[in-house]
């Protein structure tokens, strides 16, 4: 006796190639409804030849709602199965294989894996080279830009011509209106001057890019670790990004690229040369690290490219916290790498010709008001990128002048110190360098960032 049994699936339900074996397309998961029909004709289920009056055992019948259920069950089982593959896959180890990688294959394996899910972050600066990157790699990719509204000309210029170079669209991302007009009434254009950036920058950077990064399930950056040594020496290529959220939503569903990771400056910039991609003309003007027109300026020979943003502030106040999750506070409340956990900062200038001053020995030194020699000194903090950028031309400076009537010294003005040197020694931001000129009680600070050994000669010979 045969039983043939027909299950006719609707169009718009579960057919045998809604999963192939070979790979699960998210947006088919969204797709699957248990209420899809599942038809079961009268016709179909027929036996062959005469009616028979025994009832085989242990056969249950067969019905449309046993039908439904039991391929739900299989649906259910092979869609969790799926899943499960996705979810486990090992970020950390995936940024060890990839950790001597080119950032085109970085950037390939990053376009292959999340497909429409992912897009580069723009910011108008020499991050263009990502898009050059994508494009490189022949597959579809998509960019989106966090418009402020405080950008400079230059910037909105280049958006554009990059839209034309490679004929894209960049996905644009708006602050909230009602948020500025506040900030604005309540504070006034340029209220990041007085008392710093981070609310200005909440508002018109960090929201706006999580509402974008909530449509994605992966995004792209330009982070290098050589752009800030203090707070990003230690990015991985890819990792799950510990602060923001993907279109799942909660930790852990989102996944953050980081091709350049890397890549040196002068690599990046001779890789836009040779393709000859277009560039912000700011560029060509001193600017390197491009942001905001208020808070971004021109840097100087020997300066760290961050030491254009933000300049007012404190070194380790040089991010906006689109990258919070590559940064961490130490007990003394200083920026440093966060990746590991742990983080270990060397000393800085350490020339024998350069003192190095106590607490007390400080303090001695400002009692004094006829000295035998000036003394010029560097208030600084080891893990601030700009003092570890001015470190070869001041222990130069010591050495020139070793036995020459000037002492050079240096005092560690973070953590316990900090507010002493805040209160007593005119410290605004590291490095601050003061001049304890012969016959003055009071030091004499330095008052330019051009902090080569010849302008700080100069400015000795002035004052001392």
């Amino acid at each position: 006796m045969a039983l043939a049994i027909n299950v006719s699936l609707s169009s718009s339900g579960i057919s045998s190639s809604s999963f192939p074996s070979s790979e699960l397309k998210v947006s088919q998961i969204g797709s699957l409804r248990l209420s899809d029909r599942i038809n079961v004709s009268a016709a179909s289920l027929s036996f062959s030849g005469k009616r028979s009056s025994v009832k085989p055992l242990n056969v249950q019948s067969i019905t449309k709602e046993s039908m439904v259920s039991q391929a739900a069950s299989m649906v259910a089982s092979e869609v969790t199965e799926k899943l499960d593959v996705v979810e486990v896959e090992d970020f950390e180890e995936l940024a060890k294989r990839l950790e001597n990688a080119s950032p085109l294959e970085i950037m390939d394996k990053a376009l292959e894996k999340f497909g429409n899910d992912i897009a580069i972050a723009f910011s108008g600066a020499e991050d263009v080279a990502l898009i050059e990157y994508a494009h490189l790699t022949g597959r579809p990719y998509r960019v989106f830009s966090l418009d402020t509204g405080r950008l400079n000309p230059e910037t909105y210029r280049l958006f554009d011509t990059v839209e034309k170079h490679y004929g894209i669209r960049i996905e644009y991302m708006f602050p909230d209106a009602v948020e500025v007009q506040a900030l604005v009434r309540n504070k006034g254009l340029f209220s990041f001057y007085e008392d710093g950036h981070q609310e200005c920058c909440r508002i018109r950077k960090v929201r706006p890019l999580r509402r974008a990064l909530k449509g994605l399930r992966a995004w792209i950056t330009g982070q290098r670790k050589d752009q800030s040594p203090g707070t990003r020496s230690e990015i991985p290529v890819v990792q799950i990004d510990p602060v923001f959220e993907g279109l799942d939503g909660g930790a852990g569903s989102l996944v953050k690229w980081n091709p350049v990771a890397n890549v040196e400056g002068n690599d990046v910039w001779n890789f836009l040369r040779t393709m000859d991609v277009p560039v912000n003309t700011l560029h060509a003007a001193g600017y390197v690290s491009i942001g905001c027109e208020p808070c971004t300026r021109a840097v100087l020979p020997g300066q760290h490219e961050r030491e254009g943003r933000w300049w007012w502030g404190d070194a380790k106040a040089k991010e906006c916290g689109l990258h919070k999750g590559n940064i961490k506070e130490n007990n003394n409340g200083n920026a440093t790498a966060n990746v590991n956990g742990t983080s270990t900062v060397a000393d800085i200038f350490k020339s024998e010709n350069v003192v190095n001053l106590s607490r007390q020995g400080i303090e001695n030194l400002m009692k004094l008001e006829n000295r035998k020699e000036a003394w010029i000194v560097v208030l600084y903090a080891p893990w601030c990128p700009f003092c570890q950028a001015m470190e070869a031309s001041f222990d130069e400076l010591a050495d020139k002048l070793a036995g020459n009537g000037v002492k050079v010294a240096k005092f560690r003005a973070d953590g316990d110190q900090k507010e002493f040197a805040k209160r007593d020694l005119q410290l605004g931001s590291f490095p601050t360098i003061l001049v304890f000129s012969k016959n003055s009680s009071r030091p004499i600070k330095y008052p330019s960032e051009k902090r080569d050994v010849d302008s700080l000669t100069s400015f000795l010979n002035l004052v001392r």
